[in-house]
């Protein structure tokens, strides 16, 4: 139910892509090959800090031909207190963490004649790996990228190198932006659309996808939802019977996770509807972050993504 088989990893080598994204390698600690995944997974990293374990999600960016390594792009969050800020602060070579097995909740449509990669950011790192995908199967992909300035855009030189002219590159200081009528016209039939990065983005990409006429099935985007702070409060687990509290940096799974209890995840970033949990009573306001349920399911008070969501009150009692 939980992120299920955790793999023993080691961090073989770290660089330093851009001022505030690091790549880190990680390789297992038995020296046995990493599992095999498809363009688009991601894995939960689980850190163990001083006070309490973090578990972050993490797009896999490319895995060595060996199968000896995994790689994963980190971008340190400004005033990050999680699992960013220990990655850039504490990880280095010979630090020992341990991972899931992959999962991929975004990946490539094989029957699409073309794909259209559209990134933001650190959203690159799923579109970076599919890229690599698309081009060892020769199939037809364009890749665009939008990043603040040069200095800011992890990987883009490594892309253009890779990719050539398949990739284009907009600079937010330049005044460049991807004008997505332009990227979808005159596409061909069965064309599909990945985009991942900010979360106005994905959502302007995905209208103007819809305003041309381009079905739902063939748009395709991933967001990944850090857990928002708020004020602390109460959470009973009636199954369990156990009542916690969860403090103002600490996301509602990580308190129900800290109580030793069991709770079911997945993505960890409000998007897979894997934690979705049943709400038995709410003194207070629930507070939504996810993108996985309905308006009327958020109206309704009867349910829960502990992953990213929390309450504004004094208690929450969850059938757990």
């Amino acid at each position: 139910m939980s992120g299920g088989v955790e793999i023993p990893v080691r961090v073989s080598r770290v660089e330093q892509a851009t001022a505030t994204v690091k790549r880190f390698s990680l390789e297992a600690v038995s020296g046995e090959p990493l599992p095999l995944y498809s363009a688009g997974s991601h894995v939960v990293v689980t850190m163990a800090a001083p006070d309490r374990k973090i578990k972050n999600p993490y797009s896999l960016i490319d895995r060595a031909p060996d199968g000896s390594t995994y790689r994963i792009g980190v971008l340190r969050t400004r005033d990050s207190r999680g699992g960013s800020a220990f990655m850039h602060e504490r990880v280095e070579v010979g630090t020992e963490l341990s991972i899931t097995m992959p999962v991929n909740l975004f990946p490539i449509v094989r029957t699409g004649r073309k794909h259209i990669l559209v990134a933001g950011g650190i959203g690159v790192t799923p579109i970076y790996a599919m890229a690599e995908e698309l081009r060892r199967q020769n199939l037809p992909f364009e890749l665009h990228y939008a990043m603040r300035d040069a200095a800011s855009g992890a990987f883009a030189d490594e892309l253009v190198a890779r990719h050539g002219d398949k990739v284009r590159l907009y600079r937010d200081d330049a005044q460049e932006i991807i004008a997505v009528d332009r990227i979808l016209w005159r596409q061909p039939l069965g064309t599909h659309l990945y985009v991942c990065g900010p979360e106005g983005m994905i959502d302007a990409i995905l209208a103007g996808g819809r305003e041309a006429g381009w079905p739902d099935e063939n748009l395709h985007s991933e967001r990944f939802m850090a857990h928002v702070s708020g004020e602390p409060f109460s959470v009973r687990l009636a199954k369990a019977g156990v009542t916690t509290e969860v403090r103002p940096d600490q996301s509602l799974l990580e308190a129900i996770e800290e109580a030793g209890v069991d709770a079911p995840y997945l993505c960890r970033g409000g998007a897979c509807g894997q934690c979705e949990t049943a709400v038995l009573e709410a003194d207070g306001e629930l507070m939504h972050h996810d993108h996985f349920l309905t308006e009327e399911e958020h109206a309704s008070g009867k349910k829960i993504m502990t992953c990213v969501s929390r309450l504004k009150g004094r208690e929450l009692v969850l059938d757990l």
